[in-house]
């Protein structure tokens, strides 16, 4: 069916459904149905939708000031929330991530750091360093510098021939890639190893720095590093003078309990990018977050990032923000957050971890994901012509709960896996709807692929 209209929507074929309202965890369409919004849309909506306090914000501040360029102005919003994020992050006694430049978002906020790591070794002089180092199986943005940086082969295909030139090695994902036999740590220290090897692959004095996500949300499906390997990264870089860029546009703003997720691991990156959860949703805005060290190295050079974008600290979105970031931190949400994604771990091991085509439930906090297979014993992937996790999106759909389907989970082509990333204010009886919800959905999904095969 073709779609009516005169929007360009994400499937060019069908119109979705209207969506009217909403109200907590609950979204509603112009038919009345409710769904539970089990992913926050994309991971975004941290507080569910329609909370008074961010509404009365951005109303307030609409009225006294809605934009101000900021090549001309900056604004009490953009300053206060900068003070709220810079307290927010880890800091070491060899950095402290306290200067923050705002975009509208993720995409972009990963666009800012990647121009920012060049320009910052290109003011020290040390004009050699070009290239950049991320891993398979990521996800960065679509702007084209974040999407070369991403590891996604089926995001990638049909932009190749624009895309930087980035090195992709092998992401930590123990899952798939953990010998036998093998600990954790010892996994995770192979993994890192690969950073190594690909520094003196190209030679390190030519790597501007290595971004990788915290955990790594939509691309394989809420995976966190193995123990230590991010401690070993941190070292690697440490040792060579390549950056490291950390993107926590999904993970990040208190998605997994800690504002930023590196907390959990003792690592400070020397930037980190921030989204989603940041504005959770009720106006676009991102961030990039950088250590006073890189600021100032080009506050005494060339004095400016030769980088900017129009609506950049936009008051209205920053006021929201800090409405959501406040709410949050009066609310003790974050050890909520926490809490929570036991709980909802827990409900879902109980409920589904003994499916014969669930193979693994994975994720850190309410970031969880669950990895479907053909075969558990050999983690064998479904033929990706099944659709395996958009037919349990539509399952989960007809049920009135939004789950966040990928796929390529494996090597970027085959694999499926379901994301579910429910609001910070989700009650333990909401968790049980989620859950109760997702099992009859795959249990829907897999009965009619017994009875009549791929459909």
């Amino acid at each position: 069916m073709t779609a009516t209209g005169n929007v360009f929507h994400r499937n060019a074929t069908t119109t979705p459904p209207l969506a009217v309202a909403g109200e907590g965890i609950w979204l509603i369409d112009d038919a009345g149905r409710r769904y539970i919004d089990a992913c926050g849309g994309a991971a975004v909506s941290a507080l569910g939708h329609g909370h008074p306090v961010v509404a009365a914000a951005i109303a307030a501040q609409a009225h006294s000031l809605e934009y101000a360029h900021t090549g001309s102005f900056t604004s009490a919003p953009a300053e206060a929330l900068a003070t709220v994020i810079a307290g927010q992050c880890p800091s070491s006694p060899e950095r402290t991530l306290d200067r923050v430049w705002f975009t509208s978002s993720g995409s972009e906020a990963v666009e800012a750091a990647i121009k920012l790591a060049r320009q910052y070794h290109w003011e020290r002089g040390d004009t050699r360093r070009t290239r950049l180092i991320a891993r398979r199986q990521s996800y960065h943005g679509n702007t084209l510098g974040a999407l070369a940086a991403g590891g996604n082969a089926g995001r990638r295909a049909a932009y190749a021939p624009l895309l930087i030139d980035v090195s992709l090695i092998d992401p930590c994902f123990a899952y798939h890639h953990a010998h036998a036999g093998e600990t954790p740590q010892e996994y995770g220290l192979r993994a890192a190893a690969a950073l190594e090897q690909e520094l003196q692959r190209l030679g390190p004095d030519t790597v501007i720095a290595f971004i990788a996500e915290t955990v790594v949300g939509a691309t394989a499906g809420a995976v966190p590093p193995a123990p230590g390997y991010l401690a070993a990264i941190r070292a690697i870089c440490d040792r060579h003078g390549v950056l490291l860029i950390l993107d926590e546009v999904m993970c990040g703003s208190g998605r997994t309990g800690t504002f930023l997720a590196c907390e959990a691991e003792g690592v400070v990156p020397d930037i980190v990018t921030v989204a989603k959860g940041l504005g959770a949703g009720y106006q676009p805005i991102g961030a990039t977050v950088c250590t006073a060290h890189i600021h100032d190295t080009i506050a005494t050079h060339s004095g400016a990032l030769l980088h900017g974008q129009t609506y950049a600290g936009h008051p209205v979105g920053c006021a929201a923000a800090l409405a959501v970031q406040t709410v949050i931190r009066d609310q003790g949400l974050l050890a909520r957050v926490a809490e929570a994604g036991h709980g909802l771990h827990a409900r879902l091991a109980a409920r589904l971890g003994d499916h014969v085509h669930v193979g693994d439930i994975r994720g850190r906090g309410l970031l969880q994901a669950i990895e479907l297979v053909a075969n558990r014993d050999h983690r064998t992937p479904f033929d990706p012509v099944r659709a395996i996790n958009q037919r349990i999106k539509a399952a989960a759909f007809a049920r009135g709960l939004l789950v966040y389907p990928g796929s390529g989970s494996v090597d970027g082509q085959r694999g499926d896996h379901v994301l579910l990333a429910p609001p910070y204010v989700t009650s333990d009886a909401e968790l049980d709807m989620i859950v109760d919800r997702l099992a009859d959905a795959i249990d829907a999904v897999f009965a009619g692929q017994a009875a009549g095969g791929a459909r």
